[in-house]
């Protein structure tokens, strides 16, 4: 990397949108620097604060990702952004929720919207997605036996591709001055049932593909029984699934093709980019 360049630490650099904002920064002649735990650039680890001043070693922006499975974080972050701020970081672009304004009070995610906020040194955005479309391609959604299952009812959400929220988050980096104080919720452009997900998943595969809908508490407690989410992320899990059941799952919006002067990826789109995922699946 030439040190000449202005340089963004990328944290959760090796996830789904983390490694695709990498890239696209390199590709337009910004120094990204990926940080995880395993496989990064550098490694970064929130419970071990001695990663945490390498990683920042000269940058001066952040894609700031918060620790995954957990829900209360806020103090880890606020002395990161601490640490941030004394060695020059100017911008944030912060990875939060869609309705993060309806999350319970033990989900840190507003504390850490709060805590930018009120720092004077420090310009921010902040980038609140609807649920992802890989969940339905990875193991958070994946389909089961042609089944996915997932407690939300007949609710709709506008399901958003990661490199579309990839692309909104670059372009916040990329011109901070511009995005300085903004909120964009990255939608996709239809609000859709799971069942119709399926529906889109079976016509693209020609694999029968059907949603199971069950009760929140049993969906939770199976993740949680079987070790996939500890005890405490249930409450996150109740309020995610609980605003698509209850009609307030995220509703389409521009703000994609606003911030990047492309349209946002189609369900469908996705499906066909993503089917040797499912027809793999079946196959095994």
């Amino acid at each position: 990397m030439t040190e000449s360049l202005q340089t963004t630490l990328v944290l959760g650099g090796t996830g789904r949108t983390g490694s695709l904002l990498a890239k696209s920064l390199i590709e337009r002649g910004r120094n990204a620097r990926t940080a995880a735990r395993h496989g990064g650039d550098v490694p970064f680890d929130w419970d071990n604060p001695a990663t945490h001043a390498d990683a920042l070693r000269g940058v001066d922006s952040l894609y700031l990702v918060t620790p995954v499975m957990r829900v209360a974080y806020a103090d880890q972050v606020a002395a990161f952004l601490d640490l941030a701020e004394a060695v020059g970081v100017r911008h944030v672009t912060y990875l939060s929720t869609y309705g993060v304004d309806g999350a319970p009070p033990q989900i840190d995610i507003k504390a850490v919207e709060a805590d930018l906020a009120a720092r004077t040194t420090l310009a921010h955005s902040v980038v609140r997605p609807a649920w992802v479309m890989q969940n339905f391609a990875d193991d958070h959604l994946p389909v089961i036996n042609g089944t996915i299952t997932v407690p939300t009812g007949s609710g709709t959400e506008a399901f958003v591709d990661a490199a579309d929220i990839a692309a909104v988050a670059a372009e916040t980096l990329l011109a901070p001055e511009i995005h300085a104080g903004a909120v964009y919720a990255p939608t996709g452009p239809q609000a859709l049932t799971v069942g119709e997900v399926a529906d889109i998943i079976t016509a693209v595969t020609g694999q029968p593909v059907t949603h199971q809908d069950l009760t929140p508490e049993a969906w939770i407690g199976g993740a949680v029984a079987a070790g996939i989410v500890p005890a405490d992320y249930a409450v996150m899990l109740r309020w995610l699934t609980s605003t698509i059941i209850t009609g307030h799952g995220s509703t389409p919006n521009d703000d994609i093709e606003k911030v990047t002067g492309q349209k946002a990826t189609t369900f469908r789109e996705f499906a066909q980019r993503n089917a040797h995922v499912w027809t793999t699946t079946a196959a095994e």
